[in-house]
């Protein structure tokens, strides 16, 4: 939310407050929300039993893939994982076998430190609703961007908007009216003048507009230097844009460094320092929500790691399991490469190539520690 005042024909720029609304307006905040957010939803959400064996039909599987009548499961994970980022804490609540997040949440605990969460003046009962927190130090309420950098996202926020206010607003030039004369508010043909310069100026909106005034003599309209320095702002743009990344748990040189040389070691450094501790949060919560306390069902989020490395990366990888006996043939093509499978007994055979065997096993280990073998080394004693 910005503030402009108009006040005597000039114009004050206030500062930007970081709301729900205006956000990801800041185009970094919305970079590393979206990296993050974007994993989370690409994973496949599977349900397993307690020796980690995955349940096909379960019903859980059915909600989480058809949330609720507004949002798809892709849609659900990215929104819960911003809100979570951002405000620390969000509510997934299970009701007539959908799936929501609320606003407007207040949560308390009683004397007997048992949790009351109300949406609005209505308590919902604990079996269906969890408060998911990015936990801080406090065991009630989780922080997230807009309250641990609240000071670095506004000041980064209002440096922005002025930069683009200049430039929309045709460089936020200002003009002064000289007149050889001094101004006599009793004199009424110059008053009316000089109103009828500054209606001029004020009716430029458009960066490509041009105007032209004619004078009298005695009367010069000359451009101000603007107030806004790009170089200052953009210099403290630098600095703090970055300070905003180790709110999110990354540090956004290193993340930038990384994907501009290696994007797959980029993408594991996001996945391993921001996403895979907020995988474990939800799977541990939307267990909980949709099992109980009780049952050793588990919700489990799967990201495949493949995405993350080039296609010639996958195709080394795909050669080595296939050489080692890891996998057969169909199953790389299917799950590595994205090929059709050939569907023969040979295809789906396993394979292990004749230069593997046992540590320990292979003659040539031994033998190398020889030296070379018996004739080399008799005719190397002759020869010494």
């Amino acid at each position: 939310m910005s503030t402009n005042e108009n006040i005597g024909g000039s114009v004050r720029f206030g500062g930007v407050f970081a709301t729900d609304e205006n956000i990801l307006e800041s185009s970094d905040v919305y970079e590393l929300l979206q990296d993050i957010s974007n994993q989370m939803m690409l994973a496949d959400i599977v349900v397993e039993d307690e020796d980690g064996n995955e349940i096909r039909n379960d019903p859980s599987l059915k909600i989480l893939r058809n949330p609720n009548d507004y949002l798809t499961q892709s849609e659900f994970i990215k929104l819960m994982t911003n809100n979570y980022l951002l405000n620390g804490e969000v509510f997934p609540l299970l009701n007539n076998k959908q799936l929501h997040l609320p606003g407007n949440v207040t949560t308390e605990l009683d004397e007997n430190l048992k949790q009351h969460l109300k949406v609005g003046s209505v308590e919902v009962p604990s079996s269906m609703i969890r408060h998911i927190k990015n936990i801080g130090t406090n065991h009630l309420q989780g922080v997230g961007l807009m309250q641990l950098g609240k000071d670095t996202l506004e000041g980064v926020m209002s440096a922005e908007k002025v930069l683009t206010d200049k430039y929309t607003k045709g460089g936020l030039l200002a003009f002064l009216l000289k007149l050889d004369s001094h101004i006599n508010p009793s004199n009424g043909a110059q008053s009316k003048l000089i109103k009828a310069i500054l209606d001029q100026l004020e009716q430029i909106d458009d960066a490509r507009s041009v105007k032209m005034i004619p004078l009298g003599k005695g009367y010069q309209i000359e451009s101000m230097k603007s107030p806004v320095e790009d170089d200052k702002i953009l210099s403290y743009l630098n600095v703090y844009k970055k300070d905003l990344g180790k709110y999110l748990n990354i540090n956004v040189e290193t993340y930038q460094k990384l994907i501009q040389s290696d994007l797959e070691k980029a993408m594991m450094y996001l996945h391993n320092k921001a996403v895979k501790p907020i995988i474990r949060n939800f799977e541990d919560h939307l267990s909980l929500l949709f099992f109980g306390p009780i049952s050793k069902k588990r919700i489990k989020f799967k990201i495949d790691i493949l995405e993350f490395v080039p296609y010639s990366t996958r195709t080394n990888i795909a050669y080595n399991v296939v050489r080692t006996g890891i996998t057969s043939p169909d199953v790389v093509a299917d799950k590595f490469l994205g090929l059709p499978t050939q569907d023969t007994p040979e295809s789906q055979a396993i394979y292990i190539s004749n230069d593997l065997s046992k540590i320990g096993e292979k003659d040539a280990t031994d033998d190398s520690l020889k030296g070379g073998d018996d004739n080399s080394k008799e005719n190397g004693d002759e020869d010494g």
